[in-house]
């Protein structure tokens, strides 16, 4: 295991800037498995070129935090990083010792979203239903990761947003090129995107690089409605 030298006083990006980048940028890629350092490193090389270039590593992923660290000494300014399944204070505390400039998480946990806010950094919990959706933001919460978004499809965010259309959902879950102008049409903020992108460690990467370019293609973040 690599030491882990904390990067925090490096990360320039408060909550509002960080927001900005990833709404900009509209993709996130995802990865989560069992993948060698210098695959991560090729990975992020990929992305650049496609170009995605907000790019999370879940700290369910082998060595996620010394992934994350390697990451953004590679790629500094050029590419943001940031960490996902982040569920307590303790994983976000660890995640920003790494350099970690934005994080996620598959639900809401109110403690980390209050340290997030303190240290002014993105933190994008998880959600599903109204009430969630409305104390995420009520907490302040600037975007929040519709998880699972596969099980209603865009008509439910579309159908969520009819009330909550002053908050700004990124769907998780089963996304792809195939239904990324749906999900755009339907009001989504940006997108995750984890296995139909980054598909696992043998993945060519001139493989990951066509599959961004087609999600690049089919996201249209002009039709966003913010």
């Amino acid at each position: 295991m690599l030491p882990l030298r904390d990067m925090s006083p490096q990360k320039s990006y408060g909550i509002g800037e960080m927001t900005r980048r990833v709404l900009d940028d509209g993709i996130v890629a995802i990865v989560r498995g069992d993948f060698p350092a210098h695959k991560v490193l090729e990975i992020g090389d990929a992305l650049l070129a496609a170009p995605v270039l907000v790019m999370e590593v879940t700290l369910n992923t082998p060595g996620a935090l010394e992934l994350i660290q390697m990451l953004r000494a590679r790629f500094g300014i050029n590419m943001n990083v940031g960490a996902g399944t982040v569920r307590t204070v303790e994983q976000f505390d660890a995640a920003a010792a790494a350099g970690a400039q934005f994080t996620v998480a598959p639900g809401l946990n109110p403690a980390v979203v209050a340290r997030a806010r303190k240290t002014d950094t993105l933190h994008i919990p998880g959600v599903y239903t109204a009430t969630e959706a409305e104390t995420a933001h009520a907490a302040g919460s600037r975007l929040l990761k519709l998880f699972p978004a596969n099980i209603g499809g865009p008509a439910y965010l579309k159908a969520l947003r009819a009330p909550l259309d002053d908050i700004q959902f990124v769907p998780t879950g089963g996304i792809g090129p195939e239904n990324a102008a749906a999900w755009a049409k339907a009001g989504a903020a940006a997108l995750g995107v984890g296995s139909a992108l980054v598909t696992g460690p043998d993945q060519p990467m001139a493989d990951l690089i066509e599959r961004a370019r087609a999600l690049r293609q089919a996201w249209q973040p002009s039709a966003n409605i913010s």
